[in-house]
């Protein structure tokens, strides 16, 4: 098949087919090596470049259009703008191209006249318009750290909070995060999850944390006293034996929260969950402190947390640092939802903290910034310099930290 572009219909008549063979016997073309189809291409009264965007898509990408449903693009005025589907995101950037992109409405493919034997022999298409770049996407994780932040702008205190009533901050609706997230739906919902966020009439909130430290005191201790199982905990008793201390809806919230739900003889329990309430109790005990005696720490925290309940330092990935080259060892509170979401930015933030990391010391503060099929591994060969100290590989910075 064989194109020509001429300057538009009204600089010149429409080609002929002895015009078209004299135009492919200049250039040197057989046309026995081409469709006999031949598309004569003029540019049109309108056309001109920056009129449309071109999206390069994956399959899967076009899968989802096809089926009706919609791709988003988000992000604010200093963001840079990603792509959503329902269920991933997607960097968008700009790539030029050295060859002339031409939007011609209509236009028959190869496979298309092949499967049209009828098709005319010369077709004349307008150019409705032309590009010299497309948009290129490339999956990215979501950019969720803002949702915390703007959530935490008002954390729930409880009903009777004074600050609540206030209404000084604002508060923010399925609808209101979806246009301010960059990150797909699923994402944002997911990740809701994560951080025990909850509806309060119609508005997602995350609770203050000694106020969910009390609801989940309220719920350990009547534990303890009705000397039920942590893997049978009834969620009927606990609304009618706790639901005058506080709302029936924030007492199930951090059994949600802090315990697996199930359905059993038709009644509903809860499966407590040892590592998440254990780092909870870690996590009150150290926010206070600037650095605390390991194990003094390890005594005080085994003592705080709910009987028949195993204290392990490992629970404490990405919450607290254990600081082994101090005398006595000591610990204190890191939390990988405080740093950087960018990756340079983060690195550069740890480093500042400790000049030289092991890769299980550095690992739970680095996971998160892996992208997909990115090994953590990866991340450091990117971002660190190893070396061995005593025996042990350790990473430190490769640029200079101030």
């Amino acid at each position: 098949m064989a194109a020509q572009a001429r300057p538009g219909p009204a600089a010149m008549s429409e080609r002929s087919r002895a015009e078209v063979d004299a135009t492919l016997q200049t250039a040197k073309l057989n046309p026995a090596e081409l469709l006999p189809a031949v598309h004569c291409l003029s540019f049109g009264p309108q056309a001109s470049a920056g009129e449309c965007c071109l999206l390069q898509l994956e399959p899967g990408l076009c899968a989802e259009l096809e089926a009706g449903r919609s791709l988003v693009i988000r992000g604010e005025k200093d963001e840079q703008a990603v792509l959503c589907s329902k269920d991933k995101t997607y960097d968008m950037k700009i790539a030029d191209t050295s060859n002339m992109l031409l939007f011609i409405p209509g236009c028959k493919t190869p496979e298309q006249l092949n499967a049209d034997p009828a098709s005319c022999n010369i077709i004349h298409s307008q150019i409705a318009g032309f590009s010299n770049n497309y948009w290129e996407l490339r999956r990215c994780r979501p950019k969720l750290k803002k949702l915390r932040n703007l959530l935490m702008e008002d954390p729930y205190e409880g009903p009777n909070s004074q600050e609540d009533q206030t209404l000084t901050f604002s508060k923010y609706t399925t609808e209101d995060l979806l246009s301010l997230i960059q990150a797909s739906e699923e994402e944002i919902l997911h990740q809701l999850q994560v951080i025990n966020a909850c509806k309060i009439e119609g508005y997602w909130r995350i609770l203050e944390f000694n106020y969910e430290m009390k609801l989940l005191d309220h719920v350990t201790q009547l534990i303890d006293s009705e000397s039920w199982s942590l893997n049978k905990v009834p969620l009927h008793t606990c609304l009618e034996e706790l639901g005058s201390l506080e709302p029936r809806e924030m007492i199930e919230h951090i059994l949600l929260s802090y315990g697996r739900k199930y359905v059993d003889g038709g009644e509903v329990y809860f499966e407590m969950h040892e590592d998440k309430i254990c780092r909870a109790v870690a996590q009150m005990l150290l926010q206070n402190a600037v650095k605390f005696n390991l194990s003094e720490f390890q005594e005080v925290w085994q003592q705080s947390v709910p009987e028949g309940m195993t204290t392990r330092l490992d629970q404490l990935k990405g919450l607290a640092l254990v600081d082994k080259s101090s005398r006595p060892e000591t610990i204190f509170l890191l939390k990988v939802e405080d740093l950087p979401e960018d990756n340079q930015e983060r690195f550069n933030s740890l480093f500042s903290i400790r000049e030289k990391w092991t890769e299980v010391d550095i690992t739970p503060y680095i996971q998160d910034l892996c992208a997909e099929k990115q090994t953590v591994g990866a991340l450091l060969t990117k971002y660190a310099r190893s070396s061995m100290l005593n025996g042990v590989k350790v990473y430190n910075s490769r640029r200079p930290i101030s």
